[in-house]
């Protein structure tokens, strides 16, 4: 059967495709499993996405792995997410390394375990010089947390007079949030049928084509990405034109 992937134009591919991985829950319940099975499972859907956006030729895969808001839950939840965090970045390492995948983090790291922190710091830069996928994991992040760490870093700047106000615009303010340097992403895809942004990305967002899907996370695979990709190329991006100036 032809694959999907070999009827995507090569010209058009997403330069960053984010993804919001939801269901993880939801599917171990269905399975009549704890919360934290799915979680075990849903990394197979991350390695398969993973080695599906190096094969289309995406640069910048980001994953919504663990909000703020993710604190508040069980405690015993937590640890798991954390333990499990750190088992995958070690069992993961060799076979990101084969795949030429870079590996960076977004969010308020300082608030995560010592020891995760180690084990990622240590991850993202045994794979450093890598040149291939850039895999962002959005760790401990808050789109709201990362606006008020920029407005505050921009006020504290202003204040000591490296900023005057009329050089605050929007590029200025890309430069103070965590994803500077990085382009926003052009295909944000949510799983588990739910249509909700959670905090996610918002500043980056505001020209993102939006993919919902049924498939809970864990069963979600390279194949989907290939059909998400695939609805991309067929939508008219118009930055705020007609189909008539596009067409100029």
């Amino acid at each position: 059967m032809d694959s999907i992937r070999n009827r995507l134009d090569n010209q058009k591919i997403p330069e960053h495709i984010a993804i919001i991985m939801d269901g993880n829950g939801r599917w171990a319940e269905k399975h009549g499993k704890a919360r934290i099975f799915g979680h075990e499972n849903g990394v197979e859907a991350v390695r398969s996405v993973v080695e599906g956006a190096g094969e289309a030729g995406v640069k910048h895969l980001t994953l919504y792995a663990f909000s703020t808001e993710n604190w508040d839950r069980p405690k015993s939840e937590v640890d798991a997410l954390m333990e499990l965090l750190v088992h995958s970045i070690e069992n993961e390492s060799e076979l990101l390394m084969e795949k030429n995948v870079r590996l960076s983090a977004i969010g308020d790291l300082s608030k995560m375990p010592a020891g995760v922190k180690e084990k990622l710091d240590g991850c993202i830069d045994t794979l450093s010089k890598n040149t291939g996928l850039n895999l962002i994991l959005a760790l401990s992040y808050s789109s709201k947390w990362e606006i008020t760490e920029a407005v505050r870093r921009i006020v504290a700047e202003a204040i000591e007079g490296k900023i005057k106000p009329e050089m605050i615009n929007d590029t200025l303010f890309g430069q103070y949030l965590n994803t500077a340097g990085i382009p926003d992403p052009e295909l944000l895809i949510r799983t588990s049928g739910e249509y909700r942004i959670s905090n996610f990305l918002l500043w980056q967002i505001a020209y993102t084509e939006f993919y919902f899907t049924e498939k809970l996370w864990p069963d979600f695979r390279k194949e989907d990405l290939f059909e998400a990709i695939s609805d991309f190329q067929c939508r008219e991006r118009r930055f705020g034109k007609t189909s008539e100036q596009l067409a100029m």
